[in-house]
């Protein structure tokens, strides 16, 4: 029996050795580069995108107004220009467009498309984001280059957020349908579709003729594989199966690093993570501010930070260090076990108590999964005991959703919304701390309800003049923190990424969270 255990072990080593043989073959030709993402899409429709892991997919194909260049500064994109007009209780942004700007299919870019886009994400039937629309009143066609968004009053949040819309081609849609755009998509972007592998991979092809000559790529291929599992994306990687990996594990950051022949970046991550509690129920424990401020006191994530992400993390206090707003003397709760029991007492919980706790599983971030873990260990010691329920990523988005569909969050869930960069928490806020409102778009990752906080943030996203806005995002974090809304805000993940030398990659922040595959090629 040993002897033939020891036999189909080895056949089973030499198979994966020809696998990864010809995996390197096909990694190391010159018109080809092969990726390795942790995180897979639940969607390739940016109108219907409900999180950062999509983005790594669709930043790749479809392109907005503006964006975020790698110097982290907002630049023209598909607008040749944009301005503020119109009265400041009514705005307007003026756009005009890029000429000769083609999608994938040859049509070309115009105002309708981005009409077309603004229609969908207007939806809430669509689209888990419509309140970013809920401000426009008018979307006004000049002409095929030119039109202006009239907004019934300010809307502070969308000029942070790169102009919010999407290029989607109107009248590919509406040819092929919603079943027909989701099996072949098409956008104006750097790569186009070629086919997709659920669970397995992307295939995409640089697209001739693209519009930006001076920032594109110079492969003809690109193969996005999904490897969640984070041996097996390093031993691609090492093996030559896959030519460049992100989230590379933290405890591997070290060897990479020093490891011939291979390129590092190590950048902190557009993203923000919080551990998020039911505090909307009435009946939850998390509705009393004791309880929600003892979880505060908890968990000591500066050890987390250090012992569990190998210090590549950078912890922050409702709002991250270069945000707009961001607030220096606002200091995080410190790490107090009697303390944390204390308030449980007080709360009427002196025993402490059982809640569902929800862990993802899937490597959004770097040992998020170990991350949650540790969080739950933290609570276990002050009484507050996880029945742990892990989820895949896709679940994980859904069971945060609000009116999404059943179940919803009953417990404590450790979650993310990435402010962005350099950052600005405004729009955030209005999805995950603003109470939720069904078909407005408010609250839509919210269990959060808090009139005062409510009438702030709408305030906040009322407001355009710059100065004011830092102010009241101050004013907001600060109140936010007293009375742990929104969750307890834990930390900005640090992310590495890895390619070989013989490639050169240059890392754009947005769209795709450092992962937009806008410069690459080999070199010569």
């Amino acid at each position: 029996m040993m002897e033939r255990s020891v036999i189909v072990v080895r056949v089973l080593a030499a198979a994966l050795g020809l696998l990864a043989l010809n995996a390197t073959v096909s990694a190391q030709t010159r018109d080809t580069i092969v990726a390795a993402l942790a995180a897979e899409p639940s969607t390739l429709d940016p109108t219907r995108m409900v999180g950062g892991g999509d983005q790594y997919y669709i930043g790749q194909m479809y392109e907005q107004l503006v964006r975020y260049d790698p110097d982290l500064k907002m630049v023209n994109w598909l607008a040749e220009s944009w301005s503020i007009e119109g009265t400041p209780d009514k705005p307007i942004i003026d756009v005009h467009l890029r000429d000769g700007v083609r999608f994938h299919n040859g049509d070309p870019l115009t105002s309708a498309d981005f009409e077309f886009c603004y229609e969908r994400l207007r939806n809430p039937k669509i689209s888990p984001y419509s309140y970013t629309q809920a401000n426009i009143e008018k979307f006004e066609i000049i002409d095929d280059h030119h039109f202006k968004l009239h907004f019934k009053a300010p809307d502070g949040n969308y000029i942070p957020n790169a102009l919010q819309l999407w290029a989607i081609p109107k009248k590919y849609f509406e040819k092929v349908g919603e079943d027909g755009f989701a099996k072949a998509p098409v956008g104006t972007g750097p790569w186009k579709f070629v086919s997709r592998s659920i669970k397995e991979d992307l295939k995409l092809e640089a697209f001739e003729d693209y519009w930006n000559k001076d920032a594109r790529p110079k492969v003809k291929n690109l193969v996005l594989k999904v490897i969640p599992e984070d041996l097996t994306r390093v031993a691609a990687f090492k093996s030559g199966a896959v030519d460049w990996i992100d989230t590379v594990p933290l405890s591997a950051v070290g060897e990479f690093k020093k490891m011939p022949g291979v390129t590092t970046f190590s950048p902190v991550a557009n993203n923000n993570l919080y551990i998020d509690m039911a505090a909307d129920k009435p009946e939850s424990p998390f509705s009393k501010l004791k309880v929600r401020q003892a979880v505060a006191h908890a968990v000591d994530v500066d050890a987390i930070i250090k012992n569990v992400l190998f210090g590549q993390g950078q912890r922050y206090v409702e709002v991250g260090k270069g945000e707009t707003g961001y607030d220096p003397d606002l200091k995080p709760y410190p790490y107090e076990l009697k303390k944390a029991k204390q308030l449980l007492a007080e709360a009427g919980y002196p025993n402490g108590f059982e809640t569902p706790c929800y862990n993802l599983l899937t490597p959004r971030e770097p040992n998020v999964k170990e991350m949650g873990e540790a969080v739950f260990a933290y609570l276990g010691a002050v009484g507050i005991r996880c029945k742990v329920q892990g989820l895949e990523y896709s679940a994980w988005v859904a069971l945060a959703r609000r009116g999404h569909a059943p179940p919803e969050m009953d417990g404590l869930l450790p979650f993310m919304w990435g402010h962005g960069l350099p950052g600005d928490p405004a729009e955030p806020w209005t999805g995950m701390v603003h109470s939720f409102v069904p078909g407005k778009g408010f609250g839509v990752f919210s269990h959060t309800s808090d009139p005062k906080a409510d009438a702030m943030i709408e305030d906040l996203k009322n407001t355009m003049i710059p100065e004011k806005r830092v102010e009241l995002i101050k004013q907001i974090a600060r109140y936010k923190h007293d009375n742990v809304l929104g969750g307890v805000t834990t930390y900005r993940p640090i992310v590495t990424f890895a390619w070989r030398d013989n490639i050169a990659f240059r890392g754009w922040p947005w769209p795709g969270q450092w992962r937009a595959f806008q410069e690459v090629s080999f070199k010569k």
